[in-house]
């Protein structure tokens, strides 16, 4: 249960899939000005949904994941209205005290700390070595004419902290178009949502004539096939959902720097550049490296199933 953002509903569905279980996905709101209320101090919280919510009714569930903060309240009060039977997972800081739920699943940048808190290195994702090498094999002729090794650039958008400007677009295609020139590399770029007309504009506009694949919105987005196909892979700063599912791969990850990250979004970065999972892009030459890939879904899944008995011994 998500109140619909992507990237909070993309790590619920991704913990979902691998638990493996039978499940539904429910999109809610809550009406103003409860959902500025702390999630538990909501009264009544079911008669403040929005009227777009889905409706949330019994039977109530027996595993409930619930992501950012504003799903908790309702998430404290299925659990209140189960007796207990309902399993609450949240990720994310709820922003209240972990009490409230069986499970809180916060990224180890946000320092939450209890006994009933795991902490992961990044973001909870749907990647999987299984739905990347698929879409590799189903989209693999349309990056077939583009030069090796494949660098896969992944742009996002502005956020609450850091912009992506027009001026910032140019700045990063010419130093794409740059690698490209001088090191013979394809090059295949997928905006996001967020990257907005202008931004994928004036990259365009500097890659100039270089070979080179961008996702324009139009069909199938080839953002899982390049994750499958890159053989190097630059991504922006501003998500760290993003940056996670780049660093699930294994494969080279360079972080193309946008200005003035917050303090949470910066100990990520400094975490996973001093623990040499991530690199910063600055248009010199690409290295290759290892590392142990950000795969925290699996392992959060199989705590959940110890927790409630299943696979005691794994």
């Amino acid at each position: 249960m998500t109140t619909g953002e992507a990237g909070m509903t993309n790590q619920a569905l991704g913990l979902a899939e691998a638990l493996g279980w039978p499940g539904e996905h429910k999109t809610i709101g809550v009406r103003r000005p409860w959902r500025w209320l702390p999630a538990h101090r909501c009264p009544a919280v079911f008669s403040k949904l929005t009227v777009a919510s889905d409706p949330i009714v019994p039977p109530w569930p027996d595993v409930l994941i619930t992501s950012g903060r504003r799903s908790a309240g309702v998430s404290i009060a299925i659990r209140r209205a189960s007796a207990g039977r309902t399993f609450t997972v949240h990720l994310q800081d709820p922003q209240i005290p972990p009490r409230y739920f069986d499970l809180v699943v916060p990224p180890r940048h946000d320092g939450l700390t209890g006994p009933n808190v795991l902490p992961t290195r990044g973001a909870l994702h749907r990647i999987t070595a299984a739905k990347l090498a698929q879409a590799a094999e189903q989209q693999a002729s349309r990056f077939a004419a583009l030069a090796r090794p494949l660098v896969a650039v992944l742009i996002g958008g502005s956020n609450r902290h850091c912009r992506l400007t027009p001026a910032l677009s140019t700045a990063i295609g010419q130093q794409l178009r740059a690698l490209v020139l001088t090191q013979g590399v394809g090059l295949a770029i997928t905006p996001s949502r967020r990257t907005g007309s202008e931004n994928s504009a004036a990259l365009r506009r500097a890659l100039g004539d270089v070979p080179h694949e961008f996702w324009d919105g139009s069909g199938d987005n080839p953002y899982f096939a390049l994750l499958g196909l890159a053989d190097t892979l630059l991504v922006t700063g501003d998500s760290a959902s993003m940056v996670s599912e780049a660093c699930s791969t294994g494969k080279p990850v360079y972080i193309i720097d946008l200005p003035h990250y917050g303090r949470r979004l910066q100990v990520f970065h400094d975490e996973l550049r001093r623990e040499g999972v991530t690199q910063v892009f600055t248009g010199g030459p690409l290295a290759r490296w290892d590392y142990v890939p950000i795969d925290d879904t699996p392992h959060v899944a199989a705590h959940i199933r110890r927790l409630l008995g299943f696979d005691p011994h794994v």
